[in-house]
């Protein structure tokens, strides 16, 4: 009797089990239309704006608003200040993960509270930080000044601005990815004979490539739009030092409403990039996987 109701135990619970975690009809259309209206109304509506308002005039106007002088100029400086950030932050987030990933060693847990430090303070407070340090009335500002460099308000400040603010993406993406694959790979590699720069390019390098394109991507991203940081060191020079989400600030103070709209549309457009090749290398990554796992 007693291994009967022992047996039918786990038979009961099962109907109830499936009951409690399925959602009814109505339930899945209710919070699905909620997502859907959630999206269209923060997302794709405001977005579909900034568009309409960019070509309001004409693609003329819109390709002509691009090619101004100080427009251009905050393209190419936005494209050069990613271009020294992300390779830089590529370097730290692939050698701090694999530091706080494949040894035990003091103060790893502090290194990796630092690692999330820029996602807890403001950005306008890291460039005030950057100012500081490099600023005229600085300890080093003088010596700097004396010496002819130019850190504040020239594209190193905005390069240092960069960094600080998107050096957690790559090493986030990384140390759970490094974790989880732990450190046999490695071992049996140098076991056979490997070098250091063998391992790693060899056997660590290959399983983290996913994971490593992906955190340079939501690094580059969020460089190419970083705001708060870059307005406090650069000085909004015009033309020098103004990005492009400043030049965004300074033509629509200026009413200028079409260019504005033009140069906000086209950092949307990059978004969009971002998001398109993010989810072509989640869909590879999984493919990836799945493959792993059937072979």
């Amino acid at each position: 009797m007693s291994h009967d109701l022992t047996a039918s135990g786990p038979q009961r619970a099962l109907p109830a089990l499936a009951a409690a975690t399925s959602e009814s009809r109505f339930a899945r259309l209710t919070l699905t239309i909620t997502a859907l209206v959630f999206v269209a109304l923060f997302l794709l509506l405001p977005l579909a704006a900034v568009f309409t308002e960019a070509l309001r005039k004409g693609p003329a106007e819109f390709v002509a608003a691009l090619g101004d002088t100080e427009t251009f100029s905050a393209i190419r400086l936005t494209l050069t200040v990613a271009a020294i950030a992300v390779p830089l932050n590529l370097v730290f987030g692939v050698a701090a993960a694999w530091a706080i990933a494949k040894f035990e060693f003091k103060g790893k847990a502090f290194l990796t509270t630092l690692i999330d430090l820029p996602f807890s303070v403001s950005p306008v407070i890291s460039g005030l930080v950057f100012v500081l340090l490099f600023g005229s009335h600085s300890l080093i500002g003088p010596w700097l000044q004396s010496h002819g460099i130019q850190i504040l308000f020239a594209v190193p400040g905005l390069v240092l601005a960069t960094v600080f603010v998107t050096f957690p993406f790559v090493a986030r993406e990384l140390i759970p990815l490094m974790q989880e694959q732990g450190s046999s790979d490695e071992e049996a590699a140098l076991s056979l004979g490997a070098s250091g720069w063998q391992t790693f390019w060899f056997v660590t390098l290959p399983n983290i490539k996913w994971g490593l394109l992906y955190g340079v991507l939501l690094c580059n991203a969020r460089a190419m739009g970083e705001f708060g940081a870059v307005s406090v060191v650069s000085g909004h020079i015009r033309g020098e030092t103004n990005t492009m989400p400043l030049q965004v600030e300074i033509l629509y103070n200026e009413y200028n409403f079409v260019a504005a709209f033009a140069v906000a549309a086209l950092l949307a457009l990059l978004a969009l990039i971002t998001l398109i090749l993010k989810t072509a290398l989640e869909i590879r990554y999984s493919a990836e996987i799945a493959a792993s796992r059937r072979h």
